[in-house]
């Protein structure tokens, strides 16, 4: 793959085209923002790393949706941003007309390209972007697992005082308050958690993962997170351009998996370059799969918000 566009030049399609300038495999980064010079301006900043981080990428930013033109995949950004107090539902109806025009400009111009969706609320807008193309459900899917698994293994690193490189985290679900950290799956090199962390630890890492966005805007207040989320697409990104067959949490449309049909949520999946290349049906425990059950209900009370 080639070219990849980054749609919304604001703080989280900034950090993603840095992060993926600096990690390479492709010859092309394009911004888009609805703001005049803002792509421009973002882009060119980013350029003039180059030497210094080392990358020889051409990123380039435009207010012309055509730019993205032929790319091999689109990240959607572009939003309205939560602020203190707000859940990610509250920004539904505004960021689905936002995510609605922008598949409008892939369609026409990028009807090829894989499609990652970061806005939020994540899990309704990559199902109402699949139902709006048409598409395999393979070729579009959504920031969620990747984001919220390295939450989690951060506040583990965090209390344990271990390396966060040993640390392999799992979350499953709605990317919201009612996603499923899963501690049975989460190993420290290895090593279950169980044997560094009591239940009472590892009860409130769980609960601090489902608050961890929430945790960074009500500290930062004018901003909700970047670098992470930024970070997450990046990894996303180069499992979906080099074939690289990474098993990663990521927010998927459901055709039976899970006992779930017709809707997008987080599950473990195959990147490669074809996209969702496979959904990893766990073995779940009765209180695991009435927590994913409870998490998909959650994320249908939006759907249900969908106009038909």
């Amino acid at each position: 793959m080639k070219k990849i566009s980054i749609v919304g030049a604001g703080r989280v399609g900034e950090s993603t085209a840095q992060f993926l300038a600096q990690q390479g495999g492709f010859r092309d980064i394009v911004l888009t923002d609805i703001r005049e010079g803002m792509a421009s301006g973002v882009a060119l900043d980013i350029q003039q790393s180059g030497l210094l981080f080392d990358f020889d990428i051409r990123v380039t930013g435009s207010e012309n949706p055509a730019a993205m033109e032929g790319s091999d995949a689109v990240v959607i950004t572009a939003g309205l941003p939560r602020k203190p107090g707000m859940s990610r539902s509250d920004v539904l109806e505004a960021n689905l007309a936002v995510t609605s025009s922008v598949m409008n400009d892939v369609m026409r111009y990028a009807p090829n390209a894989f499609v990652i969706v970061v806005t939020n609320p994540v899990d309704v807008l990559t199902y109402a972007a699949w139902r709006q193309t048409g598409w395999e459900r393979r070729r579009i899917f959504g920031l969620s697992g990747v984001l919220d698994s390295a939450r989690m293994a951060a506040f583990i690193a965090l209390e344990t005082g271990l390396s966060v490189r040993d640390v392999t985290a799992l979350v499953l679900g709605g990317h919201g308050d009612s996603m499923v950290p899963m501690p049975r799956y989460t190993t420290i090199n290895g090593i279950s958690i169980e044997h560094f962390l009591n239940p009472q630890q590892i009860a409130a890492i769980v609960q601090r993962t489902r608050q961890g966005g929430a945790e960074v805007l009500a500290l930062k207040k004018t901003s909700s997170a970047n670098d992470s989320p930024a970070a997450a697409v990046a990894v996303m990104v180069g499992a979906l351009c080099n074939d690289r067959k990474r098993v990663l949490p990521c927010v998927a449309l459901l055709d039976g998996e899970y006992g779930q049909r017709d809707i997008a949520i987080g599950v473990p999946v195959v990147i490669g370059e074809r996209g969702v290349e496979r959904v990893i049906e766990l073995k779940l425990t009765e209180e695991e799969r009435r927590g994913f059950a409870e998490s998909a209900a959650q994320v249908r009370k939006d759907l249900a918000l969908l106009p038909r």
